[in-house]
């Protein structure tokens, strides 16, 4: 039997060095991508990634904002007055919180939370009234016209920004980025000692 030595297996291939997710070369560039090459030309010693982040974050919920300002005009009421409405119908049955769990959820002082309310319950979008279990205290609640306008602009409010986002990610991709925005944002959210 002629028997040959065995021969050592061929080593497997090098891996490619590793380079982070920010140093890809995009395929295309934003407004952002120049405001980082403008620093990297002065300070190249910054790193800017959590300025393109934040940056980016920052102009989409301008542009997104926008867009979907114009969507509330055409039922008549502004971002302000539809944050009311919509605090008011997402609460459920009967629709009625007070002013200040208004505020609070809104994060408006009183005199601003006023402000929307007086305008609100003028247009006939809402109502205030006593509050049965502190007479110091007020109700306010959706009128049906209230319920109604609501109803019509969250979906037009969706619609724009549901076409935004397929016209940029599959749902996939907008599935992981909405649980790294939830992570950064509890992050953000949360006081550091």
């Amino acid at each position: 039997m002629n028997s040959q030595p065995p021969t050592p297996a061929d080593p497997p291939p090098a891996a490619p060095p590793y380079r982070e997710p920010s140093h890809r070369e995009p395929s295309r560039k934003d407004p952002v991508d120049a405001i980082a090459e403008q620093w990297a030309a002065v300070r190249p010693d910054l790193d800017t990634a959590a300025m393109q982040v934040f940056g980016r974050i920052g102009r989409i919920a301008r542009a997104m904002g926008d867009r979907t300002e114009q969507a509330y005009a055409a039922f008549g009421i502004a971002r302000g007055e539809f944050d009311v409405l919509a605090t008011l119908r997402r609460s459920g049955e009967p629709y009625t919180l007070s002013p200040r769990q208004l505020s609070a959820t809104l994060m408006l002082t009183t005199g601003g939370m006023t402000g929307r309310l007086d305008k609100l319950e003028r247009a006939g979008l809402l109502r205030r009234s006593p509050d049965p279990h502190d007479r110091r205290g007020l109700q306010v609640t959706l009128t049906e016209r209230g319920l109604e306008l609501v109803d019509g602009a969250v979906v037009a409010g969706l619609a724009v920004q549901t076409d935004s986002l397929a016209a940029a990610l599959n749902a996939e991709q907008a599935g992981r980025l909405a649980d790294l925005l939830r992570e950064l944002l509890l992050s953000t959210e949360t006081p550091r000692n």
